[in-house]
């Protein structure tokens, strides 16, 4: 039932697919397959269809909204663009994407730009000071455009909580700087491709990197013992910097929501996949009760 698994999972989000998104997301390809199952949910009343959009209920703002929302991604994705070039300028860079609600063509007034960053390995906390000293100076910590709160190093780039959540994020990721970091990105999470079906992104519009000299020669003077002694101190200092400020959290908590290796930097303090996690689960069991279809629980 990837199907109805596919629509569960957007209404979280209040976002209706149409059946060229679902065939996207679905393990089989067939798009006529699907097409039938979709017929068969709709006459069932699981789901329900509306123009060209499919949805769980006859809410049809959400369509409207979605609309509105496809529309102001288009200029959003522009923004992203350039801002994702000057990202890639700054030291350790390897890789700069975007994830979130753009990734998947949608933005509102309420949206922030949601960047993903590859940085060289032993250079991440380095990298990650470096782009939130900026954005605290010049931005006045303003994430509206600006908000990065994933880094991984190219040292460690398989994604370690595999789950539909984390597939989804990968799948819609837009890669827009670092051509060989991503292709190694995606060769090391091909396990997307067991959630969705086979999975093979275009690399071909991915730009390559080319810092300025100034910042070459910074990465120079900092490639070194010193500079590795300085990336430690700074995840030493912004980690003991969470426990007191997010000490409400538990262990557990803590661990995936702000994730802190020397090889991945989280910030997630609303723990939004879990979250994600949590609210798909209690719909499945709203789809078990209702209509009497058993779809298996997810975890995060």
């Amino acid at each position: 039932m990837d199907t109805l698994k596919t629509i569960l999972y957007f209404s979280i989000f209040n976002y209706p697919l149409k059946l060229e998104e679902i065939c996207n997301f679905s393990i089989t390809k067939d798009c006529a397959e699907i097409q039938k199952d979709l017929d068969e949910l709709v006459a069932q009343k699981v789901i329900v269809k509306a123009d060209d959009y499919y949805l769980i209920d006859a809410n049809l703002a959400h369509i409207e909204k979605r609309k509105k929302g496809n529309q102001m991604a288009i200029t959003a994705l522009v923004k992203a663009q350039e801002r994702a070039r000057f990202i890639a300028n700054f030291p350790f860079v390897e890789a700069v994407g975007v994830s979130g609600s753009l990734s998947k063509g949608y933005y509102d007034s309420n949206s922030d730009i949601d960047f993903f960053v590859i940085t060289k390995p032993n250079k991440l906390w380095l990298c990650r000071t470096f782009l939130m000293l900026y954005k605290k100076i010049f931005l006045l910590n303003s994430r509206k455009y600006f908000c990065i709160n994933y880094f991984m190093s190219s040292g460690n780039l398989e994604v370690e909580e595999k789950n539909r959540f984390t597939a989804t994020e990968i799948k819609t990721l837009i890669p827009f700087q670092g051509k060989a970091a991503f292709a190694e990105f995606y060769k090391k999470n091909h396990w997307v491709s067991g959630v969705f079906g086979e999975f093979n992104p275009k690399l071909d519009a991915i730009e390559d990197i080319s810092k300025p000299k100034i910042i070459k020669v910074l990465e120079r003077i900092l490639d070194t013992k010193p500079g590795n002694f300085l990336d430690s101190s700074f995840k030493r200092i912004t980690v003991s910097f969470w426990k007191i400020k997010f000490r409400e959290m538990n262990h557990d908590e803590f661990r995936i929501a702000l994730k802190s290796t020397k090889n991945i930097s989280k910030h997630h303090p609303l723990n939004f996949q879990k979250k994600v996690i949590s609210s798909l689960n209690e719909k499945y069991e709203e789809i078990k009760k209702n209509h009497n279809i058993e779809l298996p629980k997810e975890y995060v």
